[in-house]
């Protein structure tokens, strides 16, 4: 893949691009979201037919969605699928009827905290029809019959979802993972996706040390079906992070794997401290995207997950005000940024053993001081060199020795690198 020079513009273009589909679970809106993002990389679709028993789970039938609206007696839309995809219920049964707004009322979801806004509401799993309006619509509507359509289908199909495989020189694995099922909602999880993407044609640019895995995927369900199609492969997933609510002006936010001690743990921790950037990092808790999922105690896995304001942290979230004015080409830069970073560490963290335990080795006679002489940070890097070899006894990382000695992670490993050349430590 030609090298690209990706900007915040670039995902914010892509999240406009997703903007308007009407996404849910299942059905075409997802796949016509995965063929956009197959235009910036090549996926390997999967198809998972209705009723196909995944883990606990069983795969449901499918939704799709023609038309839906509310019209009034003169034939005027007051509530109309075409004006936003949050307007449906998700999941909705079809329904063709006039009746009263007396009777309507009970199908109808509004946020009266927040009248100008358009809630998200879905159904999955209980048959159910409705809409969602503003508390001003509804204020609006005097009493009297209604026009009420939902063009929809609920019958055996597939659930769909994606993946991408950046190639490295090991097999082991690193999982990132976004949902694809959420409709018009720009930061959770459009950006998301948009940095999902960006972030593997980064990768795509070098050859990693791990194999990154892209997983694009409706949320919960989408999870649990990799995981169930999976098993054979998960013992090959070493690390991984779920992007999310990545688009907002807020600070960064990392949430632990369950293990709290994972390496992907430590180094998004060391990361985000290191770039000073503002920043919360909390621990994990069994609610909120996918990690939950993969970090379930059958599979215990290391992946933790990324936002910037997390999930039910806004007032804006599974609204219409999470459109595209709440997320910012900044904002999807620096998460991208600081995935980029993190995965810069991850690929670099080894533990080596030093071979010339007892004392100190001569590093001036192997060209080590020389190597280093005329720089401006050489009193760093040879404490960086001392550093690596005190701690090379197989147990520490080169994280660790970041860590213990304050020194940033770029001077460790490039001294480790030199270390190595010079035949000093082994990995």
């Amino acid at each position: 893949m030609a090298r690209v020079t990706v900007t915040g513009q670039d995902m914010y273009t892509l999240v406009e691009r997703l903007y308007p589909l009407c996404r849910s679970i299942t059905g075409d809106g997802v796949r016509a979201t995965l063929d956009i993002v197959g235009e910036y990389l090549p996926l390997q679709v999967h198809e998972v037919p209705t009723g196909t028993q995944v883990l606990d789970w069983t795969v449901p039938q499918e939704w799709n969605i023609r038309d839906a609206y509310i019209a009034d007696t003169t034939g005027n839309r007051v509530v109309d699928l075409a004006a936003s995809s949050l307007h449906v219920l998700g999941y909705s049964v079809p329904v063709s009827r006039t009746m009263p707004l007396s009777d309507l009322r009970k199908h109808l979801h509004t946020l009266p905290e927040h009248p100008g806004w358009v809630p998200y509401r879905t159904s999955y799993y209980k048959p159910d029809w409705g809409f969602c309006l503003s508390q001003e619509t509804l204020d609006a509507m005097p009493d009297g019959d209604y026009e009420v359509r939902v063009d929809s289908t609920l019958a055996d199909g597939h659930l769909t979802y994606a993946e991408h495989v950046v190639p490295g020189q090991v097999p082991d694995e690193v999982i990132v993972s976004c949902h694809v099922c959420h409709p018009s909602l720009a930061n959770d999880n459009l950006a998301g996706i948009a940095v999902a993407t960006f972030l593997a044609r980064a990768l795509a640019e070098r050859t990693p040390y791990y194999t990154y895995r892209f997983l694009f995927a409706p949320g919960t369900i989408g999870a649990i079906t990799w995981l169930a199609r999976n098993k054979e492969r998960v013992e090959r997933v070493k690390h991984g992070l779920v992007l999310a609510c990545a688009g907002d002006r807020g600070h960064l936010t990392y949430k632990q794997s369950r293990r709290g001690d994972a390496e992907i743990d430590l180094v998004m921790g060391h990361v985000l401290a290191a770039s000073e950037r503002p920043h919360h990092v909390t621990g994990f808790t069994p609610y909120g995207y996918d990690e939950r999922q993969f970090c379930s105690p059958g599979f215990d896995l290391g992946v933790g997950s990324l936002t910037r304001t997390p999930y039910a942290g806004y007032p804006e979230y599974h609204t219409s005000a999470d459109d595209l004015d709440f997320v910012s080409p900044e904002a999807m830069a620096d998460t991208l940024a600081v995935c980029r970073e993190a995965f810069a560490v991850l690929d670099r963290n080894r533990r080596y053993l030093n071979l010339s335990p007892y004392g100190e080795p001569q590093l001036g006679r192997r060209g080590l001081y020389d190597a280093l002489g005329g720089h401006s940070d050489t009193k760093q890097a040879q404490m960086a060199m001392l550093w690596v070899l005190s701690l090379s006894d197989g147990e520490h990382s080169l994280l660790d020795v970041a860590e213990r000695s304050g020194l940033p992670f770029d001077t460790v490993a490039g001294a480790a690198d030199a270390l190595h050349g010079a035949g000093l430590i082994k990995a």
